[in-house]
């Protein structure tokens, strides 16, 4: 069995009975987040894209778990620059980890991140599919809806899907419930909404639209979990 905990925004942390995984751990500066990067205890660190609010607190968690970071290539070789152990992949590919397998899938986003001084070039932006105890998890990262979402569903039998909702960015209502048809997901849960005024949408419409077509969606609220 494992547990996967919403952080807030799009970050989670996934728990199997051996390991942790945290999932674009966008703490500091997010106003909904309810714990601190020391709080958050892993060994692991999936990162879909450069954005600033995926990054988040990254480098410090790594450093005080010793976590080794999943990421592309570019994402992989920024952060080897900052004193991290990381594991580049790229779109398309898969490995095995001591956790499970992850695969990158395509994301339509973009992947900068700004330094303040610069924008750095991240690579592409990607969406994983995470497999742990028999149980596989799609997070979409930031995204538009694109068709290869129906073959990622017809390949994958994914049990949890993660979509983003909070338009304007990425997916809005509608499209995310498209995108739950093309998934044949067992299970939605929406993210990426509220953190911020330009991407505050009401996410009772979703699992509302979501249970029209005949599939379920549920609501995770900051710090909820739920078991796979």
């Amino acid at each position: 069995m494992a547990d996967i905990t919403f952080l807030g925004h799009a970050g989670f942390l996934l728990q199997t009975q051996t390991h942790s995984i945290a999932i674009d751990p966008f703490l500091t500066g997010n106003p909904l987040a309810k714990v601190k990067p020391d709080a958050i205890k892993c060994d692991y660190i999936l990162l879909t894209h450069g954005h600033g609010d995926h990054v988040g607190d990254t480098v410090a968690i790594a450093k005080n778990n010793n976590a080794t970071v999943i990421a592309n290539y570019e994402i992989a070789t920024w952060c080897e620059r900052q004193g991290l152990t990381a594991h580049a992949m790229h779109i398309g590919g898969a490995f095995n980890f001591p956790f499970g397998k992850v695969k990158l899938t395509i994301a339509h986003h973009g992947s900068g991140f700004d330094t303040g001084d610069e924008m750095i070039y991240m690579g592409n932006p990607a969406g994983a599919l995470i497999t742990v105890e028999d149980k596989t998890i799609y997070h979409a990262g930031d995204t538009g809806l694109f068709y290869d979402m129906k073959l990622i569903g017809e390949m994958n039998d994914i049990a949890l899907a993660l979509l983003p909702i909070g338009d304007n960015f990425t997916m809005g209502i509608d499209d995310a419930v498209k995108a739950v048809e093309f998934l044949s997901a067992k299970l939605a849960v929406p993210m990426h909404y509220k953190t911020f005024d330009i991407i505050d949408v009401n996410p009772d419409e979703f699992i509302r639209k979501v249970g029209s077509i005949g599939k379920e969606a549920r609501i995770l609220q900051v710090g909820e979990s739920i078991s796979l």
